[in-house]
């Protein structure tokens, strides 16, 4: 009878064993799961010191200064002359090789140097060399003829009288014409000084 009695019991233990063991082997694999994890992690923000990784690091700091210093430039917008395509307070990249083997063209934003790479304009073209711009009431003529603006919304009552742009030169304005003449940068600039233009 002793015998009988014990073998539920034995039947019991030895399932709460299986199911512990069980159970222990899913917190080893988790442990080492997370272990893993935690190594892989601790590795890429502290990488060992070792004469690969600084080589590594070294390039990547040399490829990501010529390349955000020549030839992607991160810009900075401030202030409205642009507004709305391009508003105060913005960020965009000036792409250098925009015009690296053409010309810029009438409608095309581009960046203008104006000391150094440091302080550049966002402008718009509207008219190249030879061509004759004058703005009435507000609108803009070229060669005697009204040139439609669907990327000017602020509008202005501009009068300015007709002026030929120079060989090697465009004329330049931004896209915000309600602004005064006396806080606006416009005018004709010489194309050596147009660095490229925005990423977007």
């Amino acid at each position: 009878m002793f015998g009988i009695r014990r073998l539920p019991f034995v039947r019991v233990a030895f399932f709460h064993a299986l199911r512990f063991q069980n159970v222990v082997q899913k917190v080893r694999s988790y442990l080492k799961y997370k272990m893993v994890a935690y190594k892989k992690v601790r590795r890429f923000f502290l990488p060992s010191l070792t004469l690969k990784f600084l080589l590594r690091a070294s390039l990547v700091a040399i490829v990501a200064y010529l390349f955000f210093g020549r030839v992607c430039i991160p810009l900075r917008i401030q202030g409205s002359s642009m507004e709305p395509a391009y508003r105060n307070g913005g960020i965009n990249f000036c792409w250098r090789p925009r015009y690296l083997f053409s010309e810029p063209q009438r409608d095309d934003v581009v960046a203008v140097r104006l000391a150094g790479r440091k302080v550049m304009l966002l402008k718009r073209i509207v008219a190249v060399e030879g061509e004759r711009v004058e703005f009435r009431d507000g609108k803009l003529f070229v060669d005697g003829a009204e040139v439609d603006e669907p990327y000017v919304r602020y509008a202005g009552d501009w009068n300015l009288p007709s002026r030929q742009v120079e060989k090697d030169h465009v004329y330049v304005v931004g896209d915000n014409r309600s602004m005064d003449l006396e806080h606006h940068d416009f005018g004709q600039v010489s194309v050596d000084r147009i660095i490229g233009g925005p990423l977007w």
